[in-house]
């Protein structure tokens, strides 16, 4: 099975992919092109898939670089290959033939580009690196190498919907102490639960980070097992691990 990889025009000519599932060596719960080495699955195979994943990208899978991503607000400038992963959630570059990866399963993964500056972002954006400020940080990040606010254009690839993504009333809270406006970003569940629009979410925080332009791929990972690993819905059918998706990008 051949690599399915999502692309946007958004980032324009800038060499980039959200990659589905397919195409992997990966068996059982992690059936397909599972690009996470944090996972359990087979340390051989997982190499094996990060090298499809590179040589899709037009580099050697030494140049496909990533973070230990602990769901915070920092950002990596990368130089070079890495010898050994920086805890952040994001990565910027200037610098040609390197390939910025970010894992997710079910968190957005957020890929960057000011094509004309020739400078790239990558970011990792669950609710908490969203609410904290990655996407703001990643931008803020881009510009310190020269890019132009109004020139970024940023892309959220498949993540959690809306409409499967429950949360209670504390994570509720969370937000709205943050600000009050953002109880725009939440639908009435069943009970005390509330429906998170994470996407939207993140959308609104980018804008207001001054993208020139920021789409979402409008993928649902939890809702299309097909395609997407998805951490929520192994934990709802009661899974020992879960796959971890890869979104790349390259100057």
């Amino acid at each position: 099975m051949t690599l399915e990889i999502l692309t946007s025009d958004t980032l324009g000519p800038v060499r980039h992919g959200f990659f589905t599932r397919a195409g992997g060596a990966s068996s059982g719960v992690f059936t397909g092109l599972n690009c996470g080495q944090g996972s359990s699955d087979q340390r051989e195979i997982v190499q094996i898939n990060r090298a499809r994943v590179a040589d899709a990208m037009g580099v050697t899978p030494d140049h496909l670089v990533g973070v230990h991503q602990v769901h915070s607000a920092e950002v990596a400038h990368v130089t070079a290959p890495l010898e050994e992963k920086p805890r952040a959630d994001a990565m910027v570059t200037d610098r040609p033939g390197l390939a910025l990866s970010i894992l997710t399963a079910d968190c957005q993964p957020v890929l960057f580009a000011d094509a004309e500056a020739g400078v790239i972002g990558a970011a990792h954006a669950g609710w908490r690196g969203a609410l904290d400020g990655i996407l703001d940080a990643t931008v803020d990040a881009m510009v310190a190498l020269g890019a132009e606010r109004g020139n970024i254009h940023a892309v959220i690839g498949p993540c959690i919907s809306q409409r499967a993504y429950e949360v209670g009333p504390e994570f509720f809270e969370d937000f709205i102490a943050e600000d009050p406006e953002n109880a725009r970003f939440f639908a009435q569940g069943e009970g005390d639960r509330m429906q998170f629009d994470l996407p939207g979410f993140g959308l609104y925080r980018l804008r207001q980070a001054g993208v020139g332009e920021a789409t979402w791929t409008r993928h649902c990972t939890y809702s299309d097992e097909a395609r997407f690993f998805s951490y929520r819905r192994a934990t709802h059918a009661k899974e020992a691990d879960y796959g971890r998706l890869i979104a790349a990008i390259t100057l």
